[in-house]
């Protein structure tokens, strides 16, 4: 049992698909929840979905994440709502800036 009196096997439930904290399929649904948050709260979301959609990308393009990113964002939960954001962008900006002169050095080599 748990503090709150539910078993463990209960509270896994919450974060499958459909549960209250599971992954979103329905589009719809998805920018209702994004929608009601705060909006700093809601900038968070933005920006957090943005960096797992670059490691969405890095992952299916077998790319390693580079490490100062990995860096700077170790430890984000200990931070500000409004630091996880400044820091969130910053990794988002600086993946960008990657991608490009990943791109741009492939297309020199070849």
């Amino acid at each position: 049992m748990l503090k709150d009196g539910k078993r463990r096997g209960e509270t896994t439930h919450k974060f499958e698909a459909g549960g209250e904290l599971g992954p979103i399929e329905n589009r719809n649904e998805y920018e209702q929840r994004l929608e009601a948050l705060p909006p700093e709260e809601k900038e968070l979301a933005l920006q957090s979905m943005r960096f797992a959609d670059f490691c969405r990308y890095f992952a299916g393009k077998k790319m390693d994440i580079p490490p100062q990113v990995l860096d700077r964002i170790q430890g984000l939960s200990t931070f500000s709502i409004a630091d996880r954001i400044r820091i969130l962008k910053d990794a988002n900006q600086r993946l960008m800036e990657y991608l490009n002169d990943v791109g741009q050095d492939s297309k020199i080599r070849q």
